[in-house]
């Protein structure tokens, strides 16, 4: 404790210099939601959890938990190879081994945000359209309960209803890390909401505004040479992995972040991103993407952002070897995390 009944956070702001400040009351509260220690019990042990967080319902969790981490076990909107229904339980699972301090950044986000594991939304997996109703009034209720949510899927189309609830009435913008656009108009004999298509939808919304959104790493074939005409059409950025490589990240990321400024803004990341060296289990790969570390550097450097929300979608664990797509989910996870919590605090302190 220091003077002034305040605590530091054990991080820095987004400018890397002070650290965070949480009153004694906010601290004590906060206290109550984080991990269960790894030095009390083994990381292996006990009913898997998001990073071990106790488990509430959106109810329980409405104007307590600040982040509320959330599972979309839903794949019908697949067009490829399906499994992702089954990757929040495996990201739950890997996620166990993440522990309370990020070094590299320097953020311990259950210093600075209330945080809990609100379960999974209750999909229909036959039905695309009914799941998207369900996923996006189960988000409607977090926002209005406070709560930023870090979902988990599940294929991209979920990412679509999130949108529309978070950004009903302020058009969003976007951050979205993958190896495809995600811009299609339809698939498979007119089908309009399938993995291909999130973006689009929300586009067409209004809930996003294409103008503050960027795409990075995009890179694979094809089907025709203006797949990517609409979307670049919009304003909506796209940088391919060919560009990335011959700029670099760091021009990549400054530019990301003077697109979507510093307006309230949604974070997605697709594992398929990564290499299949790294992320072999998912249901599109591409070669050519991606590191770990790359992918690391690139979540980290995105500190600072009013972001609203999140997600990581497409770990599809009966396509993984070893668990190491499911790994690098729980990794990313708790990396998006920490930049979450992060941009909590600042709101909180403004």
């Amino acid at each position: 404790m220091i003077a002034g009944g305040e605590a530091f956070a054990g991080t820095k702001s987004r400018e890397g210099r002070v650290p965070h400040r949480v009153s004694e009351t906010d601290a004590a509260r906060i206290a109550r939601y984080r991990p269960a220690s790894g030095m009390l019990s083994p990381r292996f042990s006990g009913v898997p959890s998001f990073m071990r967080l106790p488990v509430l319902t959106p109810e329980e969790a409405a104007g307590t938990i600040e982040i509320g981490l959330v599972g979309i076990p839903f794949d019908g909107a697949t067009t490829n190879r399906p499994g992702a229904r089954l990757g929040p339980r495996a990201v739950r699972e890997a996620s166990t081994g993440t522990r309370m301090l990020n070094p590299a950044s320097g953020i311990a986000p259950y210093a600075l945000a209330a945080c809990a594991d609100l379960g999974d939304v209750p999909v229909n997996p036959i039905d695309a359209a009914e799941t998207c109703r369900r996923i996006e009034a189960f988000h409607a209720g977090l926002r209005t309960g406070g709560i930023v949510p870090l979902s988990i899927g599940g294929d991209h189309l979920v990412t679509y209803p999130v949108l529309r609830a978070l950004g009903a009435g302020r058009p969003l913008g976007l951050i979205h890390i993958d190896a495809h656009s995600d811009t299609d108009d339809s698939q498979y004999g007119g089908t309009r909401l399938t993995h291909g298509t999130p973006f689009r939808r929300a586009i067409e919304d209004g809930v996003l505004d294409p103008r503050r959104s960027v795409q990075i790493g995009i890179r694979g074939s094809i089907d025709a040479a203006d797949e990517r005409d609409w979307a670049c059409g919009q304003g909506l950025r796209v940088i391919t992995m060919e560009e990335t490589l011959v700029r670099g990240l760091p021009e990549i990321v400054a530019e990301a972040r003077a697109i979507v400024g510093a307006h309230p803004t949604y974070l997605s990341f697709d594992i398929d991103a990564l290499d299949p060296a790294y992320a072999p289990g998912t249901g599109t790969p591409e070669i050519g993407g991606f590191t770990t570390r790359e992918a690391l550097h690139l979540v980290r450097s995105l500190r600072g952002l009013d972001l609203v929300g999140a997600d990581l979608v497409e770990v599809a664990p009966p396509l993984d070897a070893a668990g190491i797509t499911a790994l690098a989910g729980g990794s990313l996870a708790f990396e998006i995390l920490c930049l979450l919590a992060d941009a909590v605090a600042e709101r909180r302190a403004a």
